[in-house]
């Protein structure tokens, strides 16, 4: 029995074995590892899942998906809950089937899967960023444009400010390209699994508020010279914006460079920063 798509939920199932294999096997959370499906639907990735992460927990929000599963894998731990409400300390700090929370000094962390619903994907993307001491890896199937914009480099027409972000606070890489149709039913756009890795990145030396304002206002106005993007910030500070930014756009600016703009527009470091 299969689970009815629900457009307004944006359900698109994916249906193709090789491409279900892939994800699987790119989670390659430790055997004790605390692995967590984000919308499973119909159970695609599930069963697999299952098969090598008895404590997998499923998020699922829609009802019928949700009877769907307790019926097809009675073992499975799964719990109705909007996945731009999941708390995912709490999460991490349950005790999985070794008894041991997921994060650790010596583990550490979720690890999250999940075909994302496309309309609210950014949401869940920086949910992930936030949770970031506490999810360690999220393999996630994303719109290519999406995937794109968050493994490309400066100079690029994709690069902005998702590629700043998950460059400074996670490894980035898309795995996958996947065909619309590969799902039930087809989207209409095409898709990617991207692998984001937050264990192994060293987070930058500035707040993420102070960076996000920084970069948001570069971006505001992609097509302006940084110099008038960021000269009311630099104005509101109190300083000159550097010479060398001056006149470059915000695609050619680094995520590095960003940093350090970010830490003297935001008043924590007082000598102008070098390129």
């Amino acid at each position: 029995m299969s689970v009815r798509p629900k457009k307004g939920l944006g359900q698109h199932f994916l249906t193709d074995e090789a491409t279900i294999h892939r994800i699987v096997e790119a989670v390659a959370a430790p055997p004790d590892g605390r692995v967590v499906e984000i919308g499973p639907g119909e159970g695609a990735l599930t069963g697999d899942l299952l098969q090598r992460y008895p404590g997998l927990v499923a998020l699922e929000v829609d009802d019928e998906a949700i009877a769907h599963l307790r019926r097809r894998f009675p073992a499975l731990d799964v719990r109705k809950g909007d996945v731009l409400e999941v708390h995912w300390a709490a999460l991490a700090g349950e005790a999985g089937n070794d008894g041991r929370p997921a994060a650790t000094e010596e583990r550490a962390g979720l690890t999250v899967v999940g075909n994302l619903p496309y309309y609210i994907t950014s949401p869940i993307l920086f949910g992930l960023l936030d949770a970031r001491q506490h999810v360690a890896r999220a393999v996630v199937m994303v719109q290519r444009e999406v995937a794109d914009r968050l493994v490309a480099p400066p100079g690029s027409k994709t690069y902005g400010t998702l590629s700043v972000y998950f460059s400074l606070y996670a490894r980035a890489e898309k795995i996958l390209d996947v065909s619309r149709l590969c799902f039930r039913p087809p989207p209409a756009v095409e898709s990617a699994v991207v692998v984001l890795d937050f264990a192994s990145a060293e987070a930058p030396d500035v707040p993420f508020g102070v960076l996000q304002k920084t970069v948001r206002a570069a971006f505001g106005q992609r097509r302006k010279m940084l110099r008038n993007s960021l000269g009311p910030l630099a104005r509101e500070a109190g300083v000159d914006l550097p010479d060398w930014a001056a006149t470059l756009r915000p695609e050619a600016v680094s995520p590095t460079a960003f940093v350090r703009l970010a830490r003297y527009l935001g008043g924590l470091d007082a000598a102008p920063p070098g390129p």
